[in-house]
């Protein structure tokens, strides 16, 4: 599926140079951590300090510790 999106676009030029095309960097992974990832690791441990202090059982991550 990805060779087709890849496929589809044709190659820019420039004054008869070839732009690079798009690639995964670093800085894009950080960015997806910091969106989406660091959200859902908030809201997560709230509802489990939540479950926490309705119940009165650990359920979360830093309950194996």
């Amino acid at each position: 599926m990805l060779n087709k999106l890849r496929l589809r676009r044709q190659a820019q030029t420039v004054m008869g140079h070839r732009l690079e095309e798009p690639r995964f960097t670093l800085v894009l992974v950080l960015w997806v951590f910091v969106y989406l990832g660091l959200p859902l690791l908030v809201v997560s441990s709230l509802v489990d300090v939540l479950i926490q202090q309705i119940t009165g059982n650990c359920t979360g991550f830093w309950c194996w510790f």
